[in-house]
């Protein structure tokens, strides 16, 4: 069965698997892909040269290296909403997520060693739970993302403030957990960067290289489309909240290590960020498209452009405005991108 300009045509009841990785249909797109994601390295090579000539103590090694665990945190989440972005949601519990996760450590742990297998373990499956939770309302019951996600965030806040009521002022985690999360190795380079490293590599070669990826990206660019190919659309969609889920509560647990001592509002600055990093990096809102490498690079330039604005000793307000309007501009250099490549497609 071939169309109008003599091409063959999928068959709707062809299987996702049977489709090329590669083929006329997706080289225009990549071509376009690629272009969108590379917009952000841009605005961070932008960035780096405005602060090498204007403030050169910003793009030093000493201050890379105090900074690489905090973009290493914003990466970690940001991936996570990059991945629920791609499945065509959004998710406003990511603070309610990791303060949970942070309690749930803090408490089972009782900031022994001996427990710390366990308390970790069960950090990271509430995490999970959470973002399953979030998967079903959604993908299930069909609620709207942005409310169900809110509301489960302030849920799982009150639970951790009714949680933590017993706990003592000074409660900390345990000390190899806080040993291995300001670790640093081959030279000084944090282990938590290592971390995220890793868990970007995973992500690329899972969406890229593996049918589950092909089936789920399939499934954010048009669900009717996948679903009509025999891909079971809810599972995929419910499951970007929950592989969110435990990406949040890994960051939580590497957090509330390198913090030590972490209290209820360890998540807070986790709630739009990791949401400006996705979309930074080229993530869809509209779905189905995303680059967890742009990702990380998006979470370089807001840490950067973060270090700078303190550095340069501006008021918190101005920072603000400079942070706003970057995130407007590269999202604007994104989208210029994409319609370059659409219009040389």
């Amino acid at each position: 069965m071939s169309d109008e300009t003599g091409k063959p045509a999928m068959d709707l009841t062809t299987p996702l698997s049977a489709v090329p990785a590669r083929g006329p249909r997706y080289r225009s797109r990549g071509i376009r892909g690629h272009l969108r994601f590379l917009a952000i390295w841009g605005a961070l090579a932008v960035l780096i040269l405005l602060c090498a000539l204007l403030l050169p103590r910003a793009v030093s090694l000493m201050t890379f290296r105090l900074i690489a665990p905090f973009i290493a945190f914003l990466a970690i989440a940001a991936m996570g909403q990059a991945l629920v972005l791609m499945a065509r949601g959004i998710d406003l519990s990511v603070p309610g997520i990791v303060a949970m996760s942070s309690a749930v450590l803090l408490g089972v742990s009782s900031g022994q060693d001996s427990r710390m297998v366990v308390a970790v373990a069960a950090a990271l499956g509430v995490a999970v739970l959470i973002g399953l939770v979030n998967g079903l309302l959604v993908a299930v019951l069909k609620l709207n993302a942005l409310i169900v996600t809110m509301a489960v965030g302030a849920i799982v806040t009150g639970l951790t403030l009714w949680y933590r009521q017993g706990f003592a002022a000074e409660a900390r985690v345990p000390d190899a957990v806080a040993a291995f999360a300001s670790a640093r190795v081959a030279g000084g380079i944090p282990v938590v960067a290592v971390i995220a490293l890793v868990l970007m590599a995973l992500l690329t070669l899972g969406l890229r290289k593996t049918i589950i990826g092909r089936r789920f990206e399939a499934v954010g660019a048009n669900p009717g489309a996948a679903h009509a190919t025999g891909v079971e659309v809810m599972r995929y969609q419910a499951g970007a909240y929950a592989v969110a889920g435990l990406l949040y509560g890994i960051m939580a647990v590497l957090l509330s290590g390198f913090i030590r001592n972490p209290t209820l509002e360890v998540g807070n600055p986790y709630l739009l960020a990791p949401i400006a990093a996705a979309v930074l990096g080229g993530t869809a809102v509209s779905g189905g498209i995303g680059s967890m490498v742009a990702v990380t690079g998006a979470a370089i330039f807001l840490i950067l452009l973060d270090q700078a604005s303190k550095m340069m000793g501006l008021a918190t307000s101005w920072q603000l405005i400079v942070q706003g309007l970057a995130i407007g501009a590269g999202m604007w250099l994104s989208e210029a991108s994409t319609r370059m490549g659409r219009g040389r497609g």
